[in-house]
Order: structure tokens, then sequence, then C-alpha cells
């Protein structure tokens, strides 16, 4: 397979795991780039039976460019750090013929940036101005040459209706030019084991002479809860970063099940929090005290005067929401990036936003899963992704319709 607009990974790891042979995965990001080399290399150093080598680097032992150079050229040489346009196309093909030897192509996978579409990035731009609004089109060259049996588009489900649905049916007649039928689905990761509403639009095209139709994809809920998941994570304060730490308790059965955490790990990595300053910490306890005891989501205008530090009250007045610990997480976002209020960790005992660990296990990250770059270039790799386990369950099914 070719991975398109990649990101840090979360859609093809779904796809590795479940059989798929990744040829190139292209991203524009620089880390994002570094966070798919490094697991790049654990996938590699994990079927040579050399993990000791990945796990030295986890540790601190090792740099980067120590690992990177622990595993042949091609496995580095695989993620190519490229903004995919008119001007990058065509040496951008070269490098993957390279690295296909020769392999056929039997899938690409990807998911264009979807802010256009979504309902907050239609306030930044005029949405037909957006460029982003029209990287199917980039997808589509992709298709053209390499002729794949099929392709997965994973957006937001604001493509649907982007235009008055125009932006999507111009995709569908473009993607059945190029000689692929188009089906789609509203999925719910949180169908497929993944503690988190999380609604994308999954598209997935076949070449019109072997069309298998939409994937028959199992639907599996977690019988667990988002608490249930964090339990085991070293106890962290506002702004504490222990880069590794051991686990505080034996794995639950979800979370060897899932994949998130391995029965032979001790320690896990990235535990990192923000900051937060007292009038914050003050409102994230009076959220969090609400929300445990009454199931009430506080908005800014409910807030103590005392408490209130401006007089916005008429937008964003959800900005401040604790995770339900006792049920699932609401959908995670790039946001994240830039503050933790809509992400409140629901023990008010730590009374502080979700740790990078924490926001990679509502994804279904795997804690071996390592993010590259700084806090807050995790945080939006993460806020970004495709969970691998609901990419694990799609793959699985199209995996076997090959």
């Amino acid at each position: 397979m070719i991975d398109l607009f990649a990101g840090a990974g979360g859609l093809s790891e779904g796809f590795v795991q479940a059989g798929f042979d990744p040829i190139a995965h292209i991203e524009m990001d620089r880390d994002a780039c570094d966070t798919l080399r490094t697991r790049c290399c654990y996938h590699y150093l994990r079927n040579k039976n050399k993990l000791d080598i990945y796990y030295s680097y986890l540790k601190g032992e090792i740099s980067r460019d120590k690992l990177y150079k622990s595993v042949p050229s091609w496995v580095i040489d695989a993620v190519i750090n490229v903004e995919i346009s008119d001007n990058t196309i065509k040496s951008t093909f070269a490098k993957i013929k390279e690295l296909s030897a020769n392999r056929g192509i039997d899938l690409i996978i990807g998911g264009p940036p979807c802010q256009a579409y979504s309902l907050l990035g239609r306030h930044d731009k005029k949405m037909e101005d957006d460029p982003r609004t029209r990287l199917y089109l980039q997808y589509g060259k992709f298709l053209a040459e390499f002729k794949p049996k099929g392709f997965v588009f994973e957006n937001v489900p604001g493509l649907l209706s982007a235009k008055k649905g125009e932006h999507f049916k111009n995709l569908r007649e473009y993607f059945d030019s190029l000689g692929y039928n188009v089906h789609y689905k509203m999925l719910d990761a949180s169908d497929y084991g993944v503690l988190q509403v999380r609604k994308r639009l999954i598209i997935v095209g076949w070449q019109k002479e072997h069309d298998y139709g939409y994937p028959d994809i199992p639907i599996n809920k977690a019988s667990v809860a988002v608490n249930d998941i964090l339990n085991d994570l070293p106890l962290l304060k506002a702004g504490d970063v222990l880069q590794v730490a051991p686990y505080r308790q034996s794995a639950n059965e979800y979370l060897l099940v899932s994949g998130i955490r391995d029965k032979d790990e001790v320690f896990v990595t990235q535990n990192i929090t923000r900051p937060i300053n007292t009038n914050d910490a003050a409102i994230y306890a009076y959220a969090i005290k609400a929300w445990n005891d009454k199931h009430i989501r506080v908005k800014y205008t409910d807030l103590p005067v005392e408490l209130k530090t401006h007089k916005n009250e008429e937008s964003f007045l959800d900005r401040f929401k604790v995770v339900d610990g006792n049920g699932l997480s609401h959908t995670l976002v790039a946001h994240l990036a830039k503050d933790g209020h809509y992400f409140i960790h629901p023990n008010i005992n730590y009374c502080r936003s979700i740790s990078i660990r924490e926001a990679a296990r509502l994804q279904s990250f795997p804690d071996n899963y390592f993010f590259e770059g700084s806090r807050s270039a995790k945080f939006k790799q993460i806020g970004n992704a495709v969970p691998p386990l609901m990419a694990k369950t799609i793959a699985t099914t199209i995996f076997q319709m090959l």
C-alpha cells in the first residue's frame, strides 16, 4: 500500500497490523514524518527480533540518529517529507517507484487535511478559496499513476455537506472518471473498540471490473470505560514530565486485547502534562465536581464570578470540558496542541488536562508508539489521527476481501 497525507500514522498503523506492507508514507509535517520514521524502525526491528534497540531509544540510552542507523536506509526513506502538489508529484512518483522495486500496489490509503470541511474550519476562510478542499484531486493522481485495486479515503463528516454537497459530488465523479466505483459510510470509532465518540466518513473505492462493494466491518464495542484505561498509568500532576515511568498496575484484558499495552513491557513513555495556573486549576476542579457529581457540563456563564477572567459570555461557552471517566471520551481534536481546557482529566485529585500518553490511549495508539517533536506537535499529531484500532478493523476486512 501507499499511505498519503499520512500524519502520525494512525491509519497506516491499523493497516500494518492487519498485514499490509507500506511502500511509502507521504506527509508534509516534519515532526509527523519523524514519528513515522520512528514507527517504521519499530516494525522493522520487531520483525527482526531486535526490539531491544528500539527500547534503548525510548529509554533515552541511544540517540534518534543511532536508532535510524540501526535499520536499512529504505526503512527511513519510505517516509517522504513533502507537500503533495503539482510541483512535487512527479518526483514523489519516482521515489515511490524506486521504493516499490516493481511490486504492484494493491491499495492507496489516506485522509487529506480536513479542516476546510470541519464546522470550525468553515469560519476561518471562505471554503471555496481553500486549496485543502481540492486535495482529493492530488489523491486521484496517485490512483491514475499506480492503479491500485482499491483505495480508502478518510475525512470528516462535513465533507458530505460542504458547499451543499457539491464537493462530495465532484469527488465521486472524479474518482468514477478514473475507473473506480465509490462506496461510503459514516463510521464511529466507538463501534470498533475505541473509547471515544469519533465519527468519520470512510470512503472505499474499487476498480470497476473488481468492485467488492463496501466492506462488512464487524462492530465490536468496548465493554470498559475511560477510567479503565487510565488507572495503570503513572500519577501525574499538572506540569509533570515523566519521559519514562513504570506502570502502576498490571494490564486489564482490554488493554492487552486491543494492543494498546504489551504484556512484556514494564515502562511507558511520554507521560507529559501541561502546567496550569491557579485560576484555571480552580475552574477545572469546579468542572470536574459538577460532571462527576451531577453529570453537568459547566458553561463559562455558570462559573463563579471570581473565576471568570474575561467578558466574552456569548461564544465558546463550553471551552472547559471534562472527559467522561465512566463512559467514552468526546472527540479528540488537534486544538489539544493549543490548550487542554477541552480535555480535563476526570480525576479531581489530578486537576489537570490529559497527558500526551493518555490522549494517545484515547485514540487507541499502542503505548510503544513514540511521538516526535515538541509537546504541542505531539498533541497535534494525536488529535488529527485516525484511531489505529478502528483502522485495523477496517483494514482486516479489506485484507480478507482482497
